[in-house]
């Protein structure tokens, strides 16, 4: 039985208590906050003891942590939980800088201990099912890529100030499912971004609507689309087009009902939110990194994997201020 401390006791912390504690080959143990409140909540609800992050990294009976804490801590906290020899599964980003997070691999990677990056859109079943489609060859050779992804509603401007921006914060995901179903790193990347759904956005220095594009060395495009404002619900869809067809994951309704009268024909909206979306994504990713700490085998979405991401990120980020292409150095 893996022995979990859970790093993170706010709202993305609450949704992997839920799988840490309902595993059967792990057990929630401890919980740290900076709220202690809310640290003390959540660990009375699966009785478990509510503690210090130090704490928990120097408790010697504790395997694994999840790291589910501010960006800003997630380097920090991965070189701390390796060093105390802690298998981690940490939430993206790696950490708001890419110099940073280069520095968070070289030490982890010397500890020897595995860090699995919080991807979660990879284990959803249906951008899976694409993944695997694409490899065995049922549409040929990948040529092109998009990804939709919009949110509901934009986040308070507080947070826009500390999230390191849209393509560090939202797209992140995107930039990852590019790289998973493509299975490469694009050469260029080119962004525009703009901020038209809340200027308040754009005054500190972020967008709310972007489009990012991207050319992979064998020719092959990816295109990425992000809005902080879909009035329908949490929009979330690939498509991949290649040499001999298309594979395509729609959205993931409320229900599947659908009405057909003369005026037409409705259907639900798409599920309001990524936790009403991607829960399903969140055991399996949790089962994913249980099962290769377990049987000691490599971790399906490495710290390389969110470097990657997270250079991506930058790369856009300088293109949009810019205006101009963005060679990604590997």
């Amino acid at each position: 039985m893996l022995k979990v401390g859970l790093l993170g006791a706010g709202r993305i912390g609450q949704v992997h208590a839920v799988n840490i504690s309902g595993h059967e080959r792990s057990t929630l143990v401890a919980v740290s906050d900076v709220n202690t409140a809310a640290a003390d909540a959540l660990a009375t609800k699966y009785s478990a003891k509510s503690c210090s992050s130090d704490e928990i990294l120097a408790d010697s009976s504790i395997d694994a942590v999840l790291v589910a804490t501010s960006t800003d801590t997630h380097s920090d906290l991965i070189e701390a939980a390796t060093a105390a020899g802690k298998a981690v599964l940490c939430e993206k980003p790696v950490d708001l800088s890419l110099a940073r997070a280069k520095e968070c691999l070289a030490k982890a990677q010397a500890t020897g201990i595995p860090v699995m990056i919080g991807f979660n859109r990879r284990f959803d079943p249906n951008f899976a099912a694409v993944k695997v489609a694409a490899e065995t060859g049922e549409i040929g050779k990948s040529e092109l890529l998009s990804v939709t992804s919009f949110d509901p509603a934009p986040p308070p401007v507080s947070y826009i100030k500390v999230s390191g921006g849209l393509f560090r914060d939202m797209m992140i995901h995107d930039f990852d499912m590019a790289n998973f179903l493509m299975g490469a790193v694009p050469q260029e990347v080119s962004a525009v971004g703009s901020s038209i759904v809340d200027p308040a956005i754009g005054e500190v220095g972020d967008f709310d609507t972007a489009i990012v594009t991207m050319r992979y060395a064998d020719g092959r495009l990816a295109v990425i689309r992000n809005s902080r404002r879909a009035v329908y619900g949490y929009d979330q869809r690939v498509e991949l087009l290649g040499s001999e067809g298309l594979l395509s994951a729609d959205n993931v309704l409320e229900n599947t009902v659908s009405k057909a009268t003369t005026a037409g024909v409705t259907s639900a909206k798409p599920e309001f939110f990524f936790l009403e979306r991607y829960m399903r994504a969140y055991a399996a990713e949790w089962t994913a990194f249980v099962e290769a700490v377990v049987a000691n085998s490599p971790v399906p979405v490495t710290l390389e994997d969110g470097i990657s991401a997270l250079a991506l990120a930058e790369a856009a980020t300088e293109s949009a201020r810019t205006g101009k292409p963005v060679t990604v150095s590997h």
